[in-house]
């Protein structure tokens, strides 16, 4: 065979990137709509939506800055009596998207609250960004574009506003997101005891899984996804 100068492309360049996010915010803000339109481009009606129950989460592969990203997606449910059962679904996050309602302030004046529960459970560096969903709601609204940019940036936090239902600001909310943790190889690349790399993102660490197995679910109540 003739000699050949072309180099062998290394896996580790081509192989996805895991990825792990987790969606927390009030009850009701929308954050099972967000990521119904975003995985599957659905949407479902508020008054045909019901609340999510524990945790649910979804697969999805997508591509940014020329990268393969095979993301596993956290949907939290808002409620209080449920925080005793998502807090252990922070463990291994790179990203967190904290969702409040533009047309319900109360919903905003929580993220404060959020924070806080993020101080306990996740790394600094973990990247977060702020959505102010149902801009479609922008006659109800009771926040500010300027307001909801202005605390991000305090937070040191990326920040968009989006409508699930007309599917605004979805996609970049999570392509933000993503692209800034692939910014930050160190979220997604843990060098191990021996220098090398330990392989993409932190599917053996609890409440993550294990994205060589493809599909969709329920981590806790298959009946439970929603657009709450």
């Amino acid at each position: 065979m003739p000699p050949t100068d072309k180099k062998p492309t290394p896996t580790t360049s081509t192989s996805p990137v895991n990825i792990k996010l987790l969606l927390i915010g009030n009850a009701s803000v929308g954050k099972s709509s967000l990521l119904l339109r975003f995985s599957d481009e659905q949407w479902i009606p508020e008054d045909e939506a019901s609340a999510t129950i524990g945790v649910d989460f979804r697969v999805h592969k997508m591509e940014v800055n020329g990268r393969k990203v095979k993301l596993s997606i956290w949907d939290t449910a808002g409620q209080e009596r449920f925080r005793t059962i998502t807090a252990s679904y922070y463990r291994g996050a790179q990203g967190i998207i904290l969702v409040y309602d533009v047309a319900n302030r109360e919903t905003f004046d929580a993220l404060p609250k959020w924070f806080s529960e993020l101080e306990s459970y996740v790394p600094m560096s973990v990247v977060k960004i702020i959505v102010g969903n149902k801009l479609d709601k922008e006659q109800s609204r009771q926040v500010s574009t300027a307001e909801g940019a202005a605390f991000a940036k305090r937070q040191n936090a990326l920040f968009v506003e989006a409508s699930a239902k007309t599917s605004i600001g979805v996609r970049e909310a999570f392509e933000d997101v993503v692209g800034q943790i692939l910014d930050a190889p160190e979220l997604w690349a843990p060098v191990t005891p021996n220098g090398g790399e330990s392989g993409r993102g932190n599917a053996d660490m609890p409440g993550t899984i294990n994205l060589a197995k493809e599909g969709t679910g329920n981590a806790v109540d298959e009946g439970s996804g929603c657009a709450c």
